[in-house]
């Protein structure tokens, strides 16, 4: 049995933060996918590339030059030589990865690069499609959800702390359409796994959330 759990759920939900502390728990290693889909979303547009042209875009994604380093406390992201970690999690670089991410080419040519991050002594692999495409035979598959003005709200806090003057209701007209975007795509559509466990985080905290999903690995791996 691999040891791999899968962390899926549309954005804004505590996936990453959820992931990493398992990551740093476990002292497993860490696939941020959507990381790799922003990525390639910034190296096209770098390169002047329509996201909607998906062959061009697919084959950027093959030799996307593209590194994580995980610190004690977060994840780096470097694209060549150059860290893009905020620009990587910028509003505007989500909704760009959300184009590319509906290019069935794009999700093929990422999908072994992915799949190369399960390595021992385990993986936590946090995205859309982890559990369902990417390893559906992951013994523990975990899905989180909230709803889209908690999700907004949440973002919208994240925004003016860092400084960004942003508009409430913009923020979750481009949730609710990046939701769309992301159920109604025919590659990989975000779904959870029938065998997941959906954890709905609208109402509680970090530790809450960590706390359920720890028990469920506890069950799933106690020989870990």
């Amino acid at each position: 049995m691999q040891n791999i759990i899968t962390v899926d759920g549309p954005s804004g939900v505590g996936k990453g933060t959820l992931s990493l502390e398992l990551a740093k728990k476990l002292q497993w290693h860490f696939l941020d996918s959507g990381a790799i889909y922003r990525a390639v979303a910034v190296y096209a547009l770098k390169k002047e590339i329509d996201l909607e042209d998906e062959m061009q875009v697919a084959a950027l994604a093959k030799t996307l030059p593209l590194t994580f380093k995980v610190t004690s406390n977060q994840l780096a992201i470097y694209l060549a030589d150059e860290e893009v970690t905020k620009l990587i999690r910028a509003e505007t670089t989500g909704n760009a990865a959300s184009i590319v991410a509906k290019h069935p080419l794009v999700r093929e040519n990422l999908l072994q690069r992915q799949r190369d991050f399960a390595q021992m002594p385990g993986l936590i692999a946090d995205g859309r499609d982890m559990g369902t495409v990417v390893f559906p035979k992951a013994p523990l598959k975990l899905f989180l959800t909230a709803s889209a003005k908690v999700r907004a709200e949440r973002r919208y806090k994240q925004l003016l702390d860092s400084g960004i003057c942003v508009n409430i209701e913009q923020i979750l007209s481009e949730v609710e359409a990046r939701d769309e975007r992301d159920r109604s795509r025919s590659a990989s559509p975000l779904i959870p796994a029938e065998d997941a466990l959906i954890i709905d985080t609208s109402e509680l905290g970090v530790e809450d959330v960590l706390q359920k999903a720890w028990e469920a690995v506890i069950k799933t791996f106690p020989k870990r």
